[in-house]
């Protein structure tokens, strides 16, 4: 029985606890706007010190007390709203977040068609197409290319926890697309300016080579999430597309004592915005339900 050394929560969602953590500690009650993580035990635990999550339309009734921004981040027109009620902001948007953000205003702002690689209703998308104007084209799969100008200047850009292998993907089909439009000999000789800006997370994509080995190591795999993760999808399909005995669950309540017949090793992983305690809790269950061998 092992749980994944290598999953779990990344450095930013690390950050955005521990910020709320200790402005609950200092004043014991904290508005977040949205789920802070998708997950929703971890979102309990922090409930039980004092957190409550509201939405955008819940911003006019806040009065006693702070209202952080989650790791995800918001479109400018949040801070606007929050400055004109009167509401203390905290900002714990993830900082590879911030820096996506602050590219994208950047080459809106220089006259380029902003095109983002991701889930249209994601929170981070949201901001993300917030800091165009809401000008922002999103896409997620290669037959959504027929959405864009290709005569546009345009710059590529993607959800920090979208999927590497298909963001090249489509980057080259846009290319070959400008390139047969246009009759030209090679990429670099078109006259269209067209960029791709690969921003998706190192940390999250990173962990897809070691899963996959992970998940080939072991019999059964239990991936562990909350079913609102983006991040927590994409790493089920590959431990499953390495191990298909791979069993999703939010929490040890949902574990099968038949998924474990036969097998003679369990590894037990997560999403990035699962908790390690979480983890450690469905190895204890998986354990007293079936004695697997260490």
């Amino acid at each position: 029985m092992t749980v994944d050394q290598n999953s779990g929560f990344c450095w930013g969602v690390v950050r955005t606890i521990e910020i709320a953590e200790q402005e609950l500690q200092e004043s014991k009650k904290l508005y977040s706007l949205g789920d802070i993580i998708h997950n929703p035990v971890e979102i309990e635990r922090l409930e039980e010190q004092g957190l409550s999550t509201i939405t955008l339309g819940d911003l006019h009734n806040v009065k006693d007390a702070k209202v952080l921004i989650r790791a995800h981040g918001e479109p400018p027109e949040t801070f606007r709203r929050a400055k004109e009620l009167g509401i203390e902001l905290i900002d714990a948007t993830c900082p590879v977040v911030t820096k996506v953000q602050e590219r994208i205003r950047k080459f809106y702002d220089n006259g380029y068609q902003i095109v983002i690689f991701g889930k249209k209703d994601h929170a981070e998308v949201i901001g993300l197409v917030g800091h165009t104007n809401g000008t922002a084209i999103v896409i997620k799969s290669i037959p959504e290319i027929d959405t864009i100008d290709l005569t546009k200047k345009t710059v590529l850009f993607s959800q920090t926890t979208m999927d590497k292998a298909t963001f090249y993907r489509i980057r080259d089909e846009i290319r070959s697309r400008i390139k047969a439009e246009f009759e030209v000999g090679t990429f670099e000789e078109m006259a269209i300016d067209f960029h791709a800006k690969d921003t998706i997370c190192g940390q999250v994509s990173g962990r897809d080579k070691k899963l996959r080995e992970f998940s080939r190591a072991n019999d059964v795999m239990i991936f562990v999430a909350g079913r609102k993760s983006s991040n927590g999808k994409v790493l089920y399909e590959i431990a499953k597309e390495e191990n298909p005995k791979t069993y999703f669950v939010e929490d040890e309540k949902e574990l099968q004592p038949e998924w474990f017949s036969g097998a003679e090793t369990v590894g037990i992983s997560g999403a990035t915005s699962t908790p390690q305690w979480l983890m450690e809790r469905v190895k204890v269950s998986v354990e007293a339900m079936v004695p697997v061998p260490s």
